[in-house]
C-alpha cells in the first residue's frame, strides 16, 4: 500500500517531478509545491503521513523552522528534508529541528522511498556517511564562522574580493566589468576563480557562504593588509 505523502518545495519543477515519479509508483501525493514561506502551515493543514520538504540552503539559520512547527503542531508526521550535499552542521540542525531524515536532491528514487519507509517505521532516515559526518562534527567541533571567514579571505587577492562583493550585490558579469574597468571575460575569469577558491558551484552559494562566514565582514577589516597579497 502506497504512502500518503507530501512534497513541498519552492522549485516547482523539481517538486512536481519528484511527486509524479511517486505517484507512479503507487504513492498518494497530496501535494506538489508551495513557496517555503507556507510550507509549514500546508503540512499542517493536510497532515500527511511523510513529508518531503526541500530546502536550498541547509546551512542558514532558520532553514528547519517549518520543521519545527510541523513537527509542534503535527508530531505524528515524519519529515525527510530534501537539500543538497549537506554541512555535517545541516544534518545535524535537520535532525534536532526534528526531521526524521535528509535525502539529497540527486538521490535515485529508489533511495528516496527507503528513506519514506524508514521515516514512516519511525526509523532515522539517512545514508551512513552523511550520519557519519554529523556526528562527527558534533563531537569535534570545527571552527567557528569568524574563523572560517578569515580562512577564506586568505584564499582571495583584494581584486577577488571585489569581484565577490560585487557577486553578492547581484551585479552580473558585464555590471562587474563596468564597476572594476575590466573586460567582461576578464570579470568572467575572476568570477570563476572566486567560485572555485570557495569550493562553490554558483553566485548564490558564494553569496550565501559569504554571508554565513562573515567573510565580507573580515574583507573590510582586513582589506589593508591583504592588498599586499595582490
Amino acid at each position: 500500500m502506497g504512502v500518503r505523502l507530501m512534497v513541498v518545495d519552492d522549485h516547482r519543477l523539481l517538486a512536481e517531478a519528484l511527486a509524479s515519479a511517486l505517484k507512479l509508483r503507487g504513492h498518494r501525493v497530496l501535494a506538489a509545491a508551495a513557496p517555503a514561506a507556507g510550507a509549514a502551515e500546508l503540512v499542517v493543514s493536510r497532515a500527511p503521513e511523510v513529508c518531503l520538504l526541500g530546502t536550498a540552503a541547509p546551512a542558514e539559520p532558520g532553514a528547519f523552522d517549518p520543521v519545527v512547527r510541523i513537527k509542534r503542531d503535527r508530531p505524528q508526521v515524519s519529515v525527510l528534508v530534501l537539500g543538497p550535499v549537506p554541512s555535517p552542521r545541516g544534518i545535524a540542525a535537520a535532525f534536532a529541528a526534528g526531521a526524521s531524515g535528509y535525502v539529497r536532491h540527486d538521490e535515485r528514487i529508489e533511495g528516496v522511498e527507503r528513506a519514506i519507509a524508514k521515516a514512516r517505521a519511525g526509523e532515522a532516515a539517512v545514508t551512513p556517511q552523511l550520519l557519519q559526518g554529523a556526528f562527527t562534527e558534533l563531537l569535534n567541533p570545527t571552527t567557528t564562522p569568524d574563523d572560517e571567514g578569515r580562512r577564506l579571505l586568505r584564499m582571495l587577492t583584494p581584486r577577488e574580493v571585489e569581484v565577490l562583493v560585487r557577486v553578492t550585490e547581484g551585479e552580473d558579469t558585464r555590471a562587474v566589468a563596468a564597476g572594476m574597468g575590466i573586460a567582461p571575460s576578464t570579470a568572467r575569469t575572476h568570477v570563476q576563480r572566486v567560485l572555485m577558491k570557495l569550493g562553490v558551484g554558483s553566485r548564490l552559494e558564494a553569496a550565501a557562504l559569504a554571508a554565513r562566514t562573515g567573510l565580507l565582514d573580515r574583507a573590510a577589516a582586513d582589506l589593508p593588509r591583504a592588498a599586499h597579497r595582490e
